[in-house]
């Protein structure tokens, strides 16, 4: 799905024609987010985000399945697998799945963290505990209510914000905010920009951690891509953001391609991008989850020059969302 433009402007007449749809959109799914979920038997983290479309959620996953092994623990990541054909419960295998059967995602996850996709959550949690999680971690599915979240963490692109604030259709939110606030645990604010602040604040007020976290580059294909000419494609939720971040690294971009996020591409499609960049002389580069779907691995597809732009999430406060993370744990298995 590619974004309408309106989202993301001052309430607009397209916002306001979609209204009666938001209202009762927004009716349906806050109704939907009060049920009561069932109990996993281990703690369960999701990650999720107040509207449609990339934040970051992914890097978040990988960062925190990284901090909760340095706390001893055995995450396994749960997750729908949007854009696979399979409807499991199965562990994704990446010597034997492709984005196809799994989705890019979990994927692209699967060689760092155990991960299991299920269409339906709950039969995904029996696979989790049998592969031996001590904690599942659920990649989106905040307003989702079928499993109850023992902390739910939400993240927040700090120059997108939350668009025009508005519910889907007329806007990005997936909810209206009040509901979606009070069962928030903590934000993870990704970037410099200030298009969060009012949401950041209202978290704050109500007492709940907000977190500051930047995306990083890898540097050994920072410095592989240093002086080359490129031409950036990708099909994710920002993929602005994909380039700026390209440029900011001090790269060189000279043509970009947009696509909607989880864009399955064609073959017609990789011969458009690779003719442009072969008479424009340009080194192609995508991202690691693009790449997942085209099969390539995470180094990229030398039998198309197609380079993986890999990133990881640093935490400004590693330490305040270790401490936080922990401190959850145990009240939850105190609990249990």
């Amino acid at each position: 799905m590619r974004e309408p433009a309106f989202w993301h402007r001052p309430r607009s007449w397209q916002s306001r024609l979609l209204s009666p749809l938001s209202m009762l959109y927004g009716a349906v799914a806050a109704r939907r987010m009060a049920r009561p979920g069932i109990k996993a038997g281990v703690p369960v983290i999701c990650v999720g985000n107040f509207h449609v479309g990339g934040a970051g959620k992914t890097p978040t996953v990988l960062a925190l399945t990284g901090l909760l092994r340095e706390l001893g623990e055995q995450p396994v990541v749960l997750s729908r697998g949007y854009g696979g054909r399979l409807r499991g419960p199965v562990q994704v295998d990446p010597a034997a799945h492709e984005a196809a059967d799994v989705g890019d995602e979990p994927l692209m996850m699967a060689s760092r963290v155990p991960v299991v996709v299920a269409r339906n959550r709950v039969e995904g949690i029996g696979l989790a505990k049998a592969r031996g999680a001590s904690v599942i971690v659920m990649d989106d599915g905040f307003q989702n209510p079928s499993i109850t979240k023992d902390l739910a963490l939400i993240v927040i692109d700090s120059a997108r914000g939350l668009g025009n604030s508005e519910v889907f259709p007329a806007g990005p939110l997936r909810a209206p905010l009040p509901p979606q606030l009070a069962r928030a645990d903590a934000l993870v604010v990704i970037g410099r920009g200030h298009a969060s602040d009012a949401v950041a604040s209202r978290m704050r007020a109500s007492g709940k951690p907000v977190l500051s976290a930047e995306l990083q580059p890898d540097a050994a294909v920072i410095a592989a891509l240093a002086g080359r000419p490129l031409l950036a494609f990708a099909g994710i939720g920002d993929p602005a953001r994909f380039f700026r971040t390209l440029r900011s690294s001090g790269l060189e971009v000279k043509g970009e391609r947009a696509f909607p996020d989880h864009h399955p591409f064609t073959a017609d499609e990789i011969a458009s991008l690779t003719e442009q960049a072969r008479r424009q002389g340009l080194t192609m580069v995508t991202t690691e989850k693009d790449l997942a779907r085209l099969g390539g691995s995470k180094s990229g597809r030398p039998d198309l020059d197609i380079t993986a732009f890999p990133v990881t999430l640093q935490f400004s406060d590693f330490s305040a969302l270790r401490a936080f993370v922990a401190q959850r744990l145990s009240a939850t298995r105190q609990r249990q």
